[in-house]
């Protein structure tokens, strides 16, 4: 392949894109697929015209660009590929999923995660505006995304001390969300309101298994109810 020669001088098209996706969306966005598929969704909606702006399912499968830059292996085809970046794309919401069914055909659109987006899905649901295939309007299933570990922090142990957001960033990163969650609900459940606390479960999950820090933890936190830990100072 050759090199990229560069943008040429003159006048050339440009894409906005919010300044939120590359504060908040580019550090959550891992997966190579998922994020060319949201940026080709900027490209192509931008050149749209008129109310409302989406892609299907079926068109984005049959753009020969965006399938050629799709990541793939022994096991996965440039449309398997592309279809899993989608599913990601809206469970993270920056994608809108908008299935539409009827006897005939069953049709995915999907909006980004604009106020015309939100706009667009919210009157289709309401039978305001309709698409090109009619039909009953299926709701998308997406996981409860699990709360950050700022908001844990404040639900369950109070405001954050700026000298202990760094620190928290850091474990955001190191352990998996689901551990974060389990550790702060133990800790809030032994009434062990600290983050030091917190901090040590996950510590010891990450040298000894979740399982064996989880079963330590629970003695440990007897002693706390015996007054020997869990003393905030």
């Amino acid at each position: 392949m050759k090199p990229f020669a560069g943008f040429p001088a003159g006048k050339t098209r440009f894409t906005p894109i919010p300044d939120l996706f590359y504060t908040e969306l580019l550090p959550r966005i891992a997966d190579l697929a998922e994020l060319k598929l949201v940026l080709y969704m900027f490209w192509a909606l931008n050149r749209q015209r008129g109310y409302p702006r989406y892609m299907t399912m079926a068109e984005l499968e049959a753009e020969g660009t965006l399938l050629a830059g799709m990541p793939t292996d022994d096991d996965t085809s440039p449309v398997e590929a592309l279809r899993r970046a989608a599913v990601r794309a809206v469970e993270h919401g920056i994608l809108l999923l908008l299935t539409v069914a009827s006897e005939e055909q069953q049709t995915d659109y999907y909006f980004i995660n604009t106020p015309q987006g939100r706009r667009a899905v919210e009157q289709v649901k309401a039978g305001e505006l309709i698409l090109e295939n009619t039909g009953f309007v299926r709701e998308a299933y997406v996981e409860p995304q699990r709360p950050r570990i700022v908001e844990l922090y404040e639900q369950n142990i109070g405001l954050l001390q700026p000298l202990l957001a760094e620190e928290l960033e850091e474990a955001e990163l190191t352990y998996p969300a689901d551990w974060i969650y389990d550790a702060f609900r133990i800790a809030a459940e032994r009434n062990v309101r600290r983050w030091r606390y917190v901090k040590s479960i996950l510590e010891r999950w990450a040298r000894e298994g979740k399982d064996d820090g989880n079963r330590s933890f629970q003695r440990a936190g007897q002693r706390s109810a015996s007054g020997t830990w869990g003393r905030e100072r």
